[in-house]
């Protein structure tokens, strides 16, 4: 199963970036969103940034996550 999680950009320095999430921080390419900025949002998959989105779209997508895995 491959899982995308969304994480805020701390850094970006070209075409590389550093994603956070819950104090976790991961070197991301930002090939596939050009333009990303830091303290925005990002959908990351297998290193890639695959997807900008909004504060409210990223904590419920984190909030489901968070239940589904309550559930296991």
């Amino acid at each position: 199963m491959c899982l995308a999680v969304p994480m805020r950009l701390v850094s970006v320095e070209g075409n590389e970036g550093k994603a956070e999430l819950d104090g976790i921080a991961r070197k991301v390419s930002l090939d596939l969103v050009p333009g990303a900025k830091v303290g925005e949002f990002v959908i990351v998959h297998a290193g890639y940034a695959i997807q900008l989105l909004d504060e409210k779209a990223a904590e419920e997508q984190l909030e489901l996550l968070a239940d589904a895995l309550e559930r296991e």
